[in-house]
Order: C-alpha cells, then sequence, then structure tokens
C-alpha cells in the first residue's frame, strides 16, 4: 500500500461530517476523517488527493460521498470514475446511482459528448489508453472531478501511465484510490502521485509514495470494518515424473529448491489428485458451520490458475459436494451477471480465474480456496480483500491455501502497511520487473539438456497449521485440548476460540474428511455448471434506462426497415429528423423515449 500523512483515527474520536453516501446510510469513521482532511481549511485547495485503503473498507462510498459534497457545494459539475474493468464500472454506476449521482457505465470511446441528462461517466484504463484526447475532451468540458479506481494500474505501464497523465492532467480535480501492495519498474511512476526519498531496506534508497490519507488492515479490523482472517495451510505429498521417467515425491511443506517446491505445489493444484477434493471438502464443511450458526448466506471462492482448471475445478466442487457452483469465465459475456447473480444470491461456491479479484463486491463471501500459481503481493491482497468486507460483528473469514513459501510469507504480512515502491534503477532484476503482475510459478530449473515436460502423478493433502498473527498453530501446542460441540458452533469468531482451539478443531476434522474425498468416484461431468438465468435489469438508474431504450430503439428501426422496405441507415434519419437531438449513444433519456414512441407510431 502506500504510505500515509496522516493515518486513519480510532473510530470513536472522528469528528463526524454529517455527510452520507447514500439516504439513511452514515459514513464510516475513516470515510468521515478523511473528507474532513480533504476540506481542512488550513491546506491548500487539493488538486490532487491520494487515499489508500484497505481493500473491503469502502473506498468507493467514501469517493462518492465526497463526490457529492463537491457537487453540492459547486466545485465541480461533473464526475469522471476509472476503474480497473468492465464489471467495476457498472458496479460503481449503481452505487453511484444510490448515492444520487447518476454516471454512464456504457459509453464508449465512438460516443463524443457525455449525455446531458447524467452527471458523468465511467471508464476503464484501457479505454483511457485508447483514446486519451477524448477523455481530455470530456474531462475538461466541464470542471470535473477524476476518480481514479486502483490507481497502480496507472503503473501497468508506461503507454497506460502517459495516456492517464494526458487525458486527465487539466482536470480540475483528481482523487486516486488503491488498497494494495504492489511494485513496478524504476521508470513507471504512476501519474498524480507524490513520491519521496526512502533508505528503508524494502525500497533500496529508491521511492515512495505518500499518501495523502491511509486507513489500513489494522485499523480496519479494530474497528470492524472489515473480517479477521484465519489462513488454514494444507500440506501433502506431491508425486511427478520428471523427464528422465523418475519418480519424485515431496512434501509442499519440506524445505526444498524452489524448482521442487514450485513443482510439488503445481502437482498439487492437478485437478486429477486428490490436495484439491481435500481442501474443497475442508472448505465445504466451514460453509456449512458458517451458514449454520449465523452467516446463512455464506459463500465460498475457488481461485484457478486457467480456465481450463477452473472447469475441472467446477466439476470437482459438483462431486464433492453435491451442487453446481457459479462457474465465471473472463470470455463468458455473462460473467458479470454470474458476479452479480452469485453476490446476491444463496449458491455456496463459485469457481473463477480472475473476473473476482479485484474490487468486485460479494459481501457474502467468507471463504476462498487459493487453487491457483499466482502469488504476488498485489494479487494476494486483492484476491483476499474478497472475503473480508465485513457486514456485521462476530463474521470471520478463512482462507485454504498450500502450505508453500511463497504464500506463508503474504499470509503472514496480511496486517502490514506497504507502500508503492519504486527502487533505484541499478538494482532492478527481473524478479522486481515481475512483482507488480500476476506471475505464476517460476519456471522448474533444469540441468542442461534436460527437457521441460513432466507428469503430475498424484497428491495427497493434509492440514498443515492455522497461520495467525504470524504465528504458525499445529493443533497441538496444548494437550489435551478439548473441542465441545459448542465451541464447535463458533469456529474462527473472534473472542470465541483461541487460535490454538482452531488449528485443533480443524485438525481433527481432517481425519473425516479424508475418508469422505478417498470415496470412489464416479465418472466426471461432461457439462459445464452454470449459474442461475440473469436477473432482469431493473432499469432503475439512468444510465440503465438509457441502455434499454437504445436496445429496444434498435429493435424498432429493424422492424419498421423490414416492414417498409427501407435501409437501417434511413429509418435513423427519418427518427432523427422527426425527434431533434444527438445521436443514440449521446442523447438523454427523454429524447430517447420520444423516439422510442415515434417508431412505435411507425411499425
Amino acid at each position: 500500500m502506500f504510505s500515509t500523512a496522516p493515518t486513519a483515527p480510532a473510530g470513536p474520536t472522528a469528528t463526524p461530517t454529517g455527510e452520507a453516501a447514500s439516504p439513511g446510510r452514515p459514513l464510516r469513521a475513516w470515510q468521515r476523517a478523511a473528507i474532513e482532511q480533504y476540506f481542512d481549511p488550513e491546506r491548500e485547495d487539493p488538486e490532487d488527493f491520494l487515499v489508500t485503503a484497505t481493500p473491503g473498507a469502502g473506498k468507493t462510498t467514501f469517493a462518492l460521498a465526497l463526490a457529492r459534497r463537491l457537487l453540492d457545494a459547486r466545485r465541480v459539475d461533473r464526475v469522471v470514475v476509472v476503474a480497473p474493468t468492465d464489471h467495476l464500472r457498472t458496479q460503481w454506476a449503481e452505487a453511484a446511482h444510490r448515492a444520487g449521482i447518476e454516471l454512464d457505465p456504457t459509453m464508449s470511446n465512438a460516443v463524443g459528448p457525455v449525455r446531458p441528462d447524467v452527471r458523468g461517466y465511467v471508464t476503464t484504463y484501457a479505454q483511457v489508453a485508447g483514446h486519451p484526447m477524448l477523455h481530455r475532451a470530456r474531462a475538461t468540458a466541464k470542471r470535473s472531478l477524476v476518480v481514479l479506481d486502483e490507481i497502480h494500474h496507472a503503473g501497468d505501464g508506461l503507454s497506460w501511465g502517459e495516456a492517464v497523465q494526458e487525458a486527465f492532467a487539466d482536470a480540475r480535480r483528481r482523487l486516486s484510490l488503491t488498497g494494495t501492495p504492489f511494485r513496478t519498474k524504476a521508470d513507471e511512476r504512476i501519474p498524480f502521485v507524490k513520491y519521496v526519498e526512502d533508505d528503508s531496506a524494502e525500497s533500496e534508497g529508491g521511492l515512495r509514495s505518500l499518501a495523502d490519507y491511509t486507513y489500513g488492515y489494522r485499523q480496519a479490523l479494530a474497528d470492524g470494518v472489515v473480517r479477521p482472517v484465519v489462513f488454514a495451510a494444507y500440506t501433502g505429498t506431491s508425486r511427478w515424473r520428471n523427464s528422465a521417467g523418475e519418480v519424485v515425491a515431496a512434501s509442499l511443506s519440506d524445505p526444498s529448491t524452489k524448482s521442487v517446491e514450485a513443482l510439488a505445489w503445481k502437482t498439487a493444484l492437478d485437478p486429477r489428485g486428490d490436495w484439491v477434493p481435500h481442501v474443497i471438502a475442508a472448505m465445504d464443511e466451514r460453509l456449512e458451520h458458517l451458514r449454520e450458526h449465523g452467516m446463512h448466506d455464506a459463500g465460498g471462492l475457488v481461485l484457478a490458475s486457467d480456465q481450463d482448471d477452473a472447469r475441472a475445478y467446477a466439476r470437482i466442487v459438483q462431486r464433492v459436494t453435491g451442487e453446481k457452483p457459479v462457474l465465471i469465465l473472463s470470455d463468458d459475456p455473462k460473467a458479470s451477471q454470474k458476479i452479480t447473480d452469485f453476490a446476491e444470491g444463496d449458491q455456496r461456491f463459485a469457481v473463477c480465474v480472475r473476473m473476482v479479484s479485484e474490487g468486485v463486491d460479494v459481501p457474502r463471501a467468507a471463504c476462498l480456496a487459493w487453487m491457483t500459481s499466482y502469488r504476488t503481493p498485489l494479487f494476494f491482497a486483492q484476491a483476499v480483500g474478497r472475503v473480508v468486507r465485513a457486514r456485521r460483528r462476530g463474521e470471520s473469514a478463512t482462507v485454504f491455501l498450500p502450505a508453500v513459501r511463497p504464500l506463508l510469507a503474504l499470509a503472514a504480512e496480511m496486517e502490514t502497511d506497504r507502500n508503492h515502491v519504486i527502487p533505484p534503477p541499478p538494482s532492478v532484476t527481473s524478479e522486481e520487473v515481475d512483482e507488480g503482475g500476476l506471475d505464476l510459478l517460476p519456471a522448474p530449473e533444469r540441468e542442461p539438456g534436460e527437457a521441460k515436460e513432466y507428469e503430475a502423478l498424484e497428491a495427497q493433502a493434509e492440514f498443515a497449521h492455522v497461520l495467525h498473527g504470524g504465528r504458525a498453530l499445529l493443533g497441538t501446542e496444548t494437550a489435551p485440548l478439548e473441542v465441545t460441540e459448542e465451541d464447535e458452533e463458533f469456529l474462527g469468531l473472534p473472542g470465541l476460540l483461541s487460535p490454538e482451539q482452531t488449528a485443533a478443531l480443524l485438525a481433527q476434522r481432517d481425519a473425516e474428511i479424508r475418508k469422505r474425498t478417498a470415496a470412489p468416484r464416479g465418472p466426471d461431468e461432461d457439462t459445464e455448471p452454470v449459474a442461475a438465468e440473469p436477473a432482469e435489469e431493473s432499469g432503475e438508474a439512468t444510465w440503465h434506462t438509457a441502455s434499454l431504450l437504445r436496445k429496444e430503439i434498435h429493435g424498432l428501426v429493424g422492424r419498421v426497415a423490414a416492414g417498409r422496405q427501407m435501409p437501417h441507415a434511413t429509418v435513423y434519419a427519418k427518427v432523427r429528423a422527426a425527434v431533434p437531438g444527438p445521436p443514440s449513444a449521446s442523447a438523454g433519456v427523454d429524447v430517447l423515449r420520444r423516439r422510442r414512441d415515434h417508431l412505435l407510431s411507425m411499425v
């Protein structure tokens, strides 16, 4: 994460501002304090303001509350939000609608001006990079607040950073948000972020970012804003055949070379072995406990490395649990709708690759199975952030992961605030350059002339330990340790079971899970698990209504063109003449409704 000036005060000492993100929903203490910091009369009116807040803390709510206040004070006239993904565009627009701000998430680079009946729009970093001058024109046509969500994406490459700089350098105000640790190349400064020299060991004499306001995971945990996280690590023996035909066996948790560790990890994640079903069964039992004792809609996310593994894991989930999971793949046109359906529904499992990793809001998700070989601090924080959002006191999150050194180190640093670090040019190595991305496991080390291929044979799973507060608890620290049924009901709830008891209980349940997953397997289903049909669009938000009207107009134009034997372009021209105004892509809802009604009279 970014460094701070200042940090968030404790909840009770924050001075309320009376602002609310949406009717009837008061802001959290840190959100009020950050707004006060923004409007501090002793500070110069900020052109740039950087907030770093841990995933799940409510950055979106804070940004929209600030935008609402700036709009009401007539300090800005337009709001532009830049988000990492298309799904987040819709999520931002829906949240803005609830806050009384109409933002259009459907505007493409093919559309010119912003529609007159919205306050602004939501776009993506990729779209900004595709046409920065267009977004510059939109952001300068009116006094604009530009919200740069997960600003570290502007450091993903020089082209994106340069595009963001070109597009929004002349905007009236910029609000940058982030919540994840990362590292970039020495020459990739993120636009609109202040840096200071840093001689710490982490930056090695390079630069670190300077935030205007910081709200870390440790503070959010103390305030009850996020859930406490229990990391349940599973070890086991992996066996594979190398290119020379030799069978190699290694434990996930035993000391070994990086090459052996990588292959043991890769073999454990192979869907044909027993490691994945065992961990899925353990997570299924955890979800069952949560649902029976207070969190009736608890859901679990299974994170896969690629789409083939995701499909295979979905079949395993169905075999082990008896229920079809939601399968969310990035190339599925219904992926965003599936995420929404899962977030609002009651299904127990969703299997995904990267669609549910950053900014996606699924508050009922309480368990995460780390079935991926991604291992960067950035991706780890993003993914774990999907299960830490608190809804009420007493909820906890459980992350099931392989007991390998890279992941255990990231779990141990969960409560550590991190800066955006730029190392000095002389010390940049290929490993440092890759750290900010989604690197997979490193390629195994090979002897000269040895082929790359290997064949996974089998992998067994076994509970290793619970990681809590940087300590590994094996479940045998206190003996004999009795865990009653009453204790078991409250597994993981803060203050009711000690970390040692939690570890002991998971260890006790592990033997039963092994028996359950060792049962003979039936043939895998060939069909992909599917989610429930998408829910109907509500049409409440202005942008949503406009989108539906444009689709309706397009269909009516086709009917009129077919009935009157006219080209589509001719029908569109007649409609524009009868109902003057901008093209449909830029037209407001009133204009679209009149055009729709005119077309109905022509059918």
